[in-house]
């Protein structure tokens, strides 16, 4: 199924943004923190809440800390935000939904299907010459009630181990090339899960950081055969660009996708789980 009503441009937002039950989310990050939060008060579309992945989209603690919520971390965390049981909310973030995409994986894991991405991001709102806000927007606290968790969206390390070798199951690493090789090593140990293709998410999006259209987001993942009857899983570092990744494959029609949301970080530094490198 074709899910291209997951991007909205600019004029569709513009036209949106007195509604009360929309919510626009600003996603940028960097690694720290007062950075991310200066880009987004130097100007941020008109009433948009300012999301930081680590702290609003993740479980925060424990050895695997870029897991997804609990259920009951969702609600207060999503809650918090101004994201309720009715809200539409558009994310954004300055690089073609990289960011912005954990925020669609969040809600769609636990069954709220009223997210939308801002494709193009903040450079395409601000290009079109609409308004930039540059102060805090207090979000008004609401009812996120989370549903059922969506497995079919998510992959643990405990099964994606034990099907490593089955053919119907395609892994993507969608990180760098030095990571995927390890020689960019961002955990204990350096290189890929076993069997895993090189597949950067960048692929997805063009210079200008919007979508390819599905078609050819289609055409590019067929001509690797990686094509919609396999069951495949994205994975990255964090959880974050294999959101991206599985999104784009959402967009394309492939009915079939998961991210193992604890990626790298948490195979990289099990001594116990197989690697490859080179």
């Amino acid at each position: 199924m074709l899910d291209s009503a997951l991007l909205v441009d600019p004029a569709w937002l513009a036209a949106r943004l007195d509604e009360p039950d929309l919510v626009a989310a600003d996603c940028r990050y960097d690694s720290d923190e007062s950075v991310a939060r200066a880009q987004y008060l130097a100007g941020h579309v008109q009433g948009a809440v300012h999301v930081y992945w680590p702290r609003d989209l993740s479980t925060e603690s424990g050895p695997v800390p870029n897991l997804l919520p609990t259920a009951e971390q969702a609600a207060e965390k999503l809650g918090r935000l101004g994201i309720g049981d009715g809200s539409t909310v558009v994310g954004y973030d300055a690089e073609g939904g990289h960011q912005a995409a954990r925020l669609w994986l969040v809600m769609a894991y636990y069954g709220h299907p009223g997210f939308k991405l801002l494709d193009g991001g903040i450079q395409r709102w601000a290009a079109e010459d609409l308004p930039l806000q540059k102060d805090l927007v207090q979000a008004r606290p609401a009812r996120f009630t989370p549903q059922p968790p969506l497995e079919g969206l998510r992959i643990r390390a405990d099964e994606l181990v034990g099907r490593l070798h089955e053919p119907e199951l395609v892994l993507l690493d969608v990180r760098r090339e030095g990571e995927f090789r390890g020689t960019d090593v961002r955990a204990a140990r350096g290189g890929r899960i076993p069997g895993a293709q090189f597949f950067p998410w960048q692929g997805n999006v063009r210079s200008d950081w919007t979508f390819l259209s599905p078609g050819e987001i289609r055409a590019r993942h067929e001509q690797a055969g990686i094509t919609p009857d396999h069951e495949i899983v994205t994975y990255c570092q964090a959880g974050v660009r294999a959101a991206h990744a599985a999104l784009a494959l959402r967009l394309a029609g492939y009915p079939n996708v998961r991210v193992y949301d604890g990626s790298w970080f948490e195979w990289g530094n099990n001594p116990d789980l197989p690697i490859e490198q080179g």
